[in-house]
């Protein structure tokens, strides 16, 4: 495989397990030194391995998104032993699902602060980095011809449009979109590109437990929530990590170097626009 990430740096957040391992293990594939960054420090240090493994370079760091002081930590470590920032995955993130008459307020801060302030303060942590990396010329002119960052945001298909039992979740799914399209233009000066994925039904540790509670809640049996999901969609099946991880390296490649702004759903046509 050609390596078009040779000599980038990339940081994946929630890269332990499920998608955001998947597009650890592909953009280190593509030839970037990778942060693996989770909350759990036991899987952060086993992705770290695997990538090292297949013969690239990888290292492990703790974070809990929430605290904006570990954001900012783990970028200094970063460009200590890298140099440099070029890529920032935000896949760090937590489902809710439940009743909106039953939600709680500490359900709605946890869900909130995981999926919105963390995404949130990982891109500008990043961001003042990448800025901090260009050349004068480009800061002092307001322009660059060609990109000098790449950020990629999680949302979700239930970010889209209203979900009865996931309404902290979608909340918080929708509001990084209007993030995402809010940083793209505060970085368009300096040719950052900011984007967004929306992932559809993936049988990942998450939805097997939004499965559990839809069921839960509806007197269903397990796995038949997810299974009602998957005859919605028209492709007729879930998607895989790797499906997503194969979209988002993408949006950190230079082939999408005229993209900005932009949300993408993987989905298999679960939602269309």
């Amino acid at each position: 495989m050609e390596q078009q990430l040779g000599g980038k740096t990339a940081i994946v957040t929630g890269a332990g397990r499920g998608i955001g391992k998947a597009v650890a293990l592909r953009l280190a594939d593509e030839g970037a030194n990778v942060v693996v960054a989770d909350i759990n420090a036991q899987t952060a240090n086993q992705t770290a391995e695997e990538i090292r493994t297949r013969g690239h370079n990888a290292s492990a760091c703790q974070l809990d998104v929430v605290k904006v002081t570990e954001i900012q930590a783990m970028v200094d470590s970063a460009v200590a032993q890298f140099d440099r920032i070029d890529i920032l995955v935000n896949a760090a993130g937590v489902a809710q699902t439940g009743l909106f008459l039953e939600l709680t307020e500490e359900q709605w801060n946890r869900v909130i602060d995981i999926n919105l302030k963390g995404t949130t303060f990982c891109v500008q942590a990043v961001g003042r980095r990448m800025i901090r990396q260009l050349p004068v010329k480009v800061t002092e002119a307001g322009r660059a011809e060609r990109s000098y960052g790449k950020i990629v945001n999680f949302s979700s298909i239930s970010g889209r449009s209203g979900r009865a039992m996931q309404l902290a979740y979608a909340a918080s799914k929708a509001a990084v979109i209007s993030v995402t399209q809010s940083a793209a233009l505060v970085f368009a000066p300096y040719n950052i590109n900011v984007n967004a994925v929306c992932p559809g039904v993936i049988p990942t540790a998450m939805w097997e437990q939004i499965d559990r509670d839809r069921g839960r809640i509806s007197g269903l049996a397990e796995g038949e929530s997810m299974k009602s999901f998957i005859e919605r969609i028209p492709l007729k099946r879930a998607g895989t990590v790797e499906d997503v991880a194969g979209v988002t390296a993408f949006l950190c490649l230079p082939d999408s170097d005229y993209m900005t702004g932009q949300v993408l759903n993987v989905d298999g046509g679960f939602e269309m626009y």
